[in-house]
C-alpha cells in the first residue's frame, strides 16, 4: 500500500465514535436494598433519578434528587455482574477521598463497598459535556484549568500504592502476536510495519514524574460550567510527567479537526519539551490503546473498542507526522 493510500485508511478511521457505552444499568434495574442504601447514604431517601447514558461503565449512573431537595450523582457496579468497574469503583473512592479541594474535580460526598456493591455519591456538576466538534473557546478553558490542576497535583498528593498501573504501551506485545498485528494493519499499514520501531520507542521511554495525573482525560470525562472546568472520573490516575493528560487530550482533539501541533508548541506544561518526550508519550498511548482494542473478544462492548481505536489511531497519527 502507498504511503498517501495508507494515510487514507488511517485517516477516514478518524472521526467522534459515540462516547457512550452499550451496557449502562438503569435505575430502575438497581436491587430495592441498594436503592434503599444509596438513600440512607446521602441522607434522605432518593425521591427522582435520572439514568445517565454517557460514559461507558457497565453499572449505574444517575442524578438523584432527595425526598429533602438535595441533588446528587450517584455511580454504582456489582462485582457480581462487572467485576472490573466495580474494582474501578474502589480505586476511585481512594483517588477521590485523597484529592485537594482545589482539584477541579466533583467532590465524594459518601461512599460504601459491601463486598458485592460499590456505590460512590457525588456532588451533582451542573453542567454539560465539551461540545464534539470542540469549540476553541471550551478547548481553551480546559486547556488552562489543566495547567492550574498539574501545579495543584504536583508532588502527587495520593501514595502510588492505592493507584492502579498506568495504562500504557503496547507495541512489544504486539510485536510477538501475529493475530493483533494483522488487525494492526487493517487499520495502519505503516504501524504494523514499524512495530518494532515503536516497540523500541516505547521501551525507550521513561515516564517518571511526581505529578498525578488523570490517565483517561478526555471529552467525555470533563464537565463544563458557566464559570468552571470539572474533571470527573478517576479511577485510573496515575503519577508521571505533568505533560501527559495535555498530551493525550490534545491527540484527541484531532479527531473533531483541531491541529494538535500549534497548541503543544504553545501549552505551559509542552512548549519547552524534549520533542522525543511528546513522541514516547504517543506511542505508549497508542500502544496500550491499539493493543487492547486488537486483544478485545466478541463479549467485548463495540463501543469501547470503537473509542479506544479512535483515540489510538489520533495518537498514532500525530506521532507519524511528528516522525
Amino acid at each position: 500500500m502507498t504511503h498517501d493510500a495508507d494515510e487514507g485508511l488511517v485517516a477516514a478511521h478518524l472521526g467522534l465514535p459515540e462516547a457512550t457505552g452499550s451496557r449502562r444499568m438503569d435505575w430502575a434495574a438497581m436491587p430495592r436494598e441498594v436503592t434503599a442504601r444509596i438513600g440512607q447514604l446521602l441522607g434522605s431517601p432518593v425521591a427522582h433519578a435520572i439514568s445517565q447514558r454517557g460514559g461507558f461503565s457497565e453499572g449505574l449512573a444517575a442524578r438523584v434528587r432527595l425526598e429533602n431537595g438535595k441533588r446528587a450523582f450517584v455511580k454504582a457496579a456489582s462485582s457480581l455482574m462487572a467485576p472490573a468497574v466495580a474494582d474501578f469503583h474502589r480505586r476511585e473512592i481512594a483517588v477521590s477521598e485523597r484529592l485537594p479541594r482545589e482539584v477541579p474535580a466533583p467532590r465524594l460526598l459518601d461512599a460504601y463497598d459491601d463486598g458485592t456493591w460499590v456505590v460512590l455519591a457525588f456532588e451533582e456538576i451542573l453542567g454539560h459535556l465539551p461540545a464534539q466538534p470542540w469549540q476553541r473557546e471550551e478547548l481553551d478553558r480546559v486547556l488552562a484549568a489543566l495547567t492550574d490542576m498539574a501545579e495543584v497535583l504536583t508532588p502527587s498528593p495520593v501514595n502510588e500504592a492505592i493507584l492502579g498501573k498506568p495504562r500504557l504501551g503496547g507495541w512489544r506485545a504486539m510485536a510477538d502476536d501475529a493475530a493483533a498485528r494483522d488487525k494492526v494493519e487493517e487499520l495502519s499499514p505503516w504501524a504494523a510495519h514499524r512495530v518494532d520501531q515503536l516497540a523500541a520507542l516505547e521501551e525507550s521511554a521513561s515516564p517518571a514524574g511526581a505529578t498525578l495525573l488523570h490517565g483517561d482525560l478526555y471529552p467525555f470525562n470533563i464537565m463544563l460550567t458557566a464559570d468552571r472546568v470539572f474533571v470527573v472520573d478517576w479511577p485510573h490516575a496515575w503519577i508521571g510527567p505533568r505533560h501527559c493528560d495535555v498530551v493525550t487530550l490534545v491527540s484527541s482533539a484531532s479527531l473533531s479537526g483541531v491541529d494538535p501541533r500549534p497548541i503543544a508548541e504553545n501549552h505551559p506544561l509542552t512548549r519547552d519539551l524534549d520533542p522525543v518526550q511528546i513522541n514516547e508519550v504517543l506511542a505508549l498511548h497508542a500502544g496500550f490503546l491499539l493493543r487492547t482494542a486488537a486483544a478485545a473478544g466478541p463479549a467485548a462492548d463495540p463501543a469501547i473498542v470503537d473509542m479506544m481505536t479512535a483515540l489510538g489511531l489520533a495518537s498514532l497519527r500525530w506521532l507519524r507526522n511528528r516522525l
